[in-house]
């Protein structure tokens, strides 16, 4: 069984490559960088999602990890963006956009990324780690809590 950072590094690893084999079916290419930011966001929506109960219901979860995936995507941004000039995206073009760094359509997507990451390491979880079975509630009040009223 390996260790807690061993099953960390390969889930940021995975979550890195993941991300990147997404943005190249999206835009038709990545940039070194995004595997490392996708590897850093994973670890933020790993620890969300592994302190959130299962009976947190699975948009409240997609929710907080697209709000940290935006506040990466901002911080990459003026880092990569901005300070370097490495220029790997630009937003300016878009509506409710601040900076060129992040913009409201794209935190949409990152919800749904987030929602769509917490179900893929939790999978990867039970299957590689033989951590619990997922299971995912849609409703504020699970079935479990509404069978005890």
């Amino acid at each position: 069984m390996p260790t807690r950072i061993g099953k960390t590094l390969l889930l940021c690893m995975i979550g890195g490559a993941f991300y990147c084999f997404l943005e190249v079916l999206w835009r038709g290419y990545t940039h070194w960088s995004m595997f490392l930011v996708a590897a850093l966001v994973t670890l933020p929506l790993d620890q969300l999602n592994e302190h959130m109960s299962w009976d947190t219901p699975i948009w409240v979860q997609a929710f907080w990890g697209g709000l940290g995936i935006t506040l990466t995507e901002l911080s990459a941004g003026i880092l990569l963006n901005r300070y370097l000039n490495l220029g790997v995206w630009d937003y300016s073009h878009l509506p409710f956009q601040f900076l060129g760094q992040i913009c409201l359509s794209y935190s949409l997507l990152w919800i749904v990324m987030a929602g769509l990451g917490i179900i893929l390491f939790d999978w990867l979880r039970w299957r590689l780690f033989g951590e619990e079975m997922p299971h995912y509630e849609w409703h504020w009040h699970s079935q479990r809590q509404l069978a005890r009223h």
